[in-house]
């Protein structure tokens, strides 16, 4: 029997292709925490007696609050869920975060670093969608104790099975909670004998006959999961039992729609949407933060990015692999190292640190990035200071991480 559920990380952003000295694939690193718009992790209690603790990220802006929250809901990789890396969706929740808003993303029984178990119910979508919900209400119950907290202003949002699971979140009476977002959400399951696409019509069937609370529902045209004619199924059945939903269907978003939220570019679809659905629901929208970009890679004239001869360091295998690279959409990164490691990443979040950390990670010489989206960065003189100073630099005793201040981040006007 197999299921395939995909999320948003296999769509658009986990492609990472790794190479050291011998071919093959290597773990993609996680990334560091986001000081500039105070990334930090918390243990959120779960489950039975609250003996669970769930992996939740944070972002927030400066200073004691209390500020508006929104709550965002992970989907479902293939495979053991607690392989499966901790989400952020990082750039729903620096545009947020921009907005005064904290953010919190859990990662949900059994996923990722959280503790307790995944609980399946197989094909019956409506179950499936009412225990993932459990975390959630478990995470609004925590979020609403917080002082930092506005619990008056609240809005929760889901990409995939997290969609499914916060539109099942939305047949109970939740204080404070002014709306939901529904990013492609739903959850297929191609193991036999399994009719998941008619299991997801009742679900929202059953959800909408229970819906409390408006909704906001965004799918694209050429998602590989969900296709319009399955949407607009979902979408009838939870109206027409009672529920109040607002669709959004967008235009074919490069490869696949579904991963749209996991995207740099995903923004320029659901930001102005969204933003009318929260003035709607009472929620704030105009921007009281700017936070600065982090510090872009500046482009050389060491080469033109189709140059593969010009790429230092790679074998055959690497230089194939350049190719490749070549042919994957932007954002992505293309890291080098002079021990013939190679890394590239492609999508998602910030793809330069992913390449480096990757490539690193196979290499016991430094990885410095080779080219950026359309441009080379190469520069050949800072990779060989690096070179030098990686050599003569101890290695550093093992230490506890910190979660500084955001100092960059400033009120705007």
């Amino acid at each position: 029997m197999v299921k395939v559920r995909p999320s948003v990380r296999q769509l658009t952003s986990a492609f990472l292709a790794a190479l050291a000295l011998l071919p093959g694939l290597a773990i993609e690193q996680e990334l560091q925490l986001d000081y500039r718009i105070n990334e930090h992790i918390i243990l959120i209690p779960a489950g039975q007696d609250h003996q669970a603790r769930l992996e939740t990220t944070v972002f927030q802006p400066n200073g004691p609050g209390p500020f508006p929250l929104i709550i965002i809901n992970h989907g479902k990789d293939p495979g053991h869920p607690n392989l499966q890396p901790r989400d952020r969706f990082y750039h729903m929740a620096h545009a947020f975060v921009e907005r005064g808003y904290a953010v919190m993303v859990p990662m949900r029984q059994g996923f990722a670093s959280s503790t307790g178990y995944y609980r399946d119910h197989g094909c019956d979508m409506t179950a499936n969608g009412y225990t993932q919900a459990e975390d959630i209400a478990a995470t609004l119950a925590y979020a609403r104790g917080q002082r930092w907290i506005d619990a008056d202003h609240i809005v929760v949002a889901g990409q995939s099975y997290g969609g499914l699971a916060t539109m099942a979140l939305g047949t109970q009476d939740l204080p404070g909670v002014r709306g939901l977002i529904n990013f492609a959400g739903g959850l297929r399951d191609d193991s036999n004998g399994c009719g998941w696409r008619s299991a997801l019509v009742s679900a929202f069937a059953e959800y909408g006959a229970q819906n409390k609370i408006p909704s906001l529902w965004m799918y694209g045209q050429n998602d590989s999961l969900f296709s319009p004619e399955l949407v607009a199924r979902m979408h009838d059945a939870f109206e027409q039992a009672g529920g109040h939903a607002q669709l959004v269907e967008f235009a074919p978003f490069k490869r696949d729609s579904h991963g749209m939220l996991a995207s740099r570019d995903g923004e320029k679809i659901w930001l102005a949407d969204t933003m009318n659905f929260l003035q709607q629901v009472g929620m704030p929208t105009k921007i009281v933060y700017k936070v600065p970009e982090p510090p872009q890679p500046q482009a050389t004239n060491f080469a033109g990015v189709d140059d593969i001869d010009a790429v230092p360091f790679l074998s055959e295998n690497g230089r194939r692999a350049y190719r490749e690279y070549l042919t994957k959409m932007t954002p992505r990164a293309f890291a080098v190292s002079p021990s013939g490691a190679w890394c590239w990443a492609e999508e998602g979040e910030d793809p330069d640190a992913r390449a480096l950390a990757t490539c690193s990670a196979k290499s016991d010489k430094p990885c410095r990035l080779y080219s950026v989206d359309e441009h080379v960065v190469w520069n050949p003189d800072l990779a060989e200071k690096a070179a030098v100073t990686a050599s003569n630099t101890p290695v550093p005793a093992p230490g506890n991480g910190a979660v500084g201040n955001a100092a960059g981040m400033t009120a705007a006007n």
